[in-house]
C-alpha cells in the first residue's frame, strides 16, 4: 500500500499522514478537525436546494 503523504500548510513540508494524522511533526501545526455534524447539515441543505430547484 502506498504511503499517504500530506503537505503542511504552515511549513510546506511533506510528511507521512498515517504516522502523524493531526499534527505536523516538523513545525507542530495542528490540523483542524472537521465537525461531522456540519457535514450532515451541508448535505441536507444541498439536498433540499436540489429538491426545490427541480420541483
Amino acid at each position: 500500500m502506498a504511503d499517504a503523504m500530506k503537505e503542511c500548510p504552515s511549513c510546506a513540508l511533506d510528511y507521512d499522514a498515517e504516522a502523524h494524522p493531526d499534527v505536523c511533526p516538523y513545525c507542530g501545526y495542528e490540523f483542524p478537525r472537521q465537525n461531522p455534524r456540519l457535514v450532515w447539515y451541508a448535505a441536507l441543505f444541498l439536498l433540499l436546494m436540489l429538491i426545490w430547484l427541480f420541483w
